[in-house]
């Protein structure tokens, strides 16, 4: 759901007293929730007279629930989130957004077992290194060999109402493999009806461990948990989300409706705060990247090692150690009109 207001100028946001200014916000330890480390680190929320304490959450359920139950005053949320919500797919509440904080920023990743099957089946470039984006073609034949050995093969995405799942079936189906079926009104959402591929929820810094343990044999996540992968010598990405959905929208500010309702001008100052951190992020060809991957690389913020974070924040991405590829709007955060939350996304 979209809120229903424009963001004030800068004449009538000076009038506008903001009715909360002591505020909470949550998120996840991604890459994209740096808008808000921005804005609180540049002293774009001091500067609309707002004084924030941004707190990690555990996972993308308990972060909505302490959005609903007004624990936090908003938060760093998947873009489907407020749409779940607000139909009652999980905890229902009227969950809103005026700010759209990034385009792209996920890639699928697989396990080393996997990529070394899956490279007797690719095609190679000058250099011997494999042709990406991997179709999934190749990954099917993988999945028929564990059928043959009796075997599931599982993956894992962070939450039904991502992007990541609907990018994960998509990329599966394409080719030729099933990723199963949800059926809520016979109290199956497990999503794994008929399917070929397991799919099952982790949280997102768990995944390369998760992974690395065998629970799971590939991914689809936001950064830097696919680079975290090849940093750590136990997986590969095999396609981005740009090449699944070019631009497609991946994280949104979400609040509730009441929310809103209470404090419209504190909402606008937040929105606003936001604008300005996205386009510092973007400006100038991304020259601030390096200074933001710093900055979040933080415990308090995403907590990963500051290399591994610019493998994707500064326009290039690695698929294997060395196999290092230009992908300049991997992460998109103001350009493109990124921050205007369309009503088409939702409806995709």
């Amino acid at each position: 759901m979209v809120a229903a207001f424009a963001v004030a100028t800068p004449a009538l946001a000076a009038k506008a007293k903001v009715e909360k200014p002591d505020l909470k916000f949550g998120f996840i330890k991604l890459t994209d929730m740096v808008p808000l480390a921005v804005a609180y680190e540049k002293g774009y929320f001091e500067d609309e007279g707002l004084f924030v304490t941004l707190e990690a959450q555990a996972n993308w359920k308990v972060l909505l629930d302490r959005v609903i139950s007004g624990e936090l005053d908003g938060a760093h949320m998947l873009a489907g989130q407020p749409i779940g919500a607000t139909i009652g797919y999980g905890t229902k509440a009227e969950v809103i957004t005026a700010l759209s904080m990034d385009l792209n920023g996920n890639a699928i990743t697989v396990s080393n077992a996997v990529m070394a099957k899956l490279k007797a089946k690719l095609d190679k470039q000058a250099d011997g290194k494999p042709v990406h984006p991997v179709k999934a073609e190749a990954l099917k034949a993988v999945v028929d060999d564990y059928k043959k050995e009796g075997k599931p093969f599982k993956m894992g995405m962070v939450f039904p109402v991502s992007t990541h799942n609907y990018e994960l079936r998509y990329w599966l189906a394409s080719g030729g493999l099933n990723p199963g079926f949800y059926a809520p009104a016979k109290g199956d959402t497990s999503g794994n009806i008929g399917a070929d591929v397991l799919i099952s929820v982790t949280p997102p810094p768990q995944m390369p461990a998760t992974m690395e343990a065998g629970t799971i044999d590939g991914y689809c996540v936001g950064e830097p948990w696919n680079q975290q992968a090849v940093f750590k010598g136990i997986g590969a990405p095999v396609i981005t989300d740009y090449e699944i959905q070019k631009n497609n929208p991946e994280k949104v500010f979400g609040v509730t409706r009441e929310w809103n309702d209470k404090y419209p001008n504190t909402h606008k100052a937040v929105v606003k705060a936001m604008i300005r951190a996205a386009y510092w992020l973007d400006a100038e060809n991304n020259k601030n990247r390096k200074e933001a991957s710093k900055l979040i690389s933080k415990s308090n913020y995403v907590g990963a090692d500051v290399n591994v974070i610019d493998n994707s924040m500064t326009g290039t991405f690695e698929y294997e150690k060395g196999d290092v590829r230009p992908v300049p709007d991997f992460n998109v955060f103001f350009r493109y009109n990124a921050t205007y939350p369309y009503y088409s996304d939702a409806i995709w």
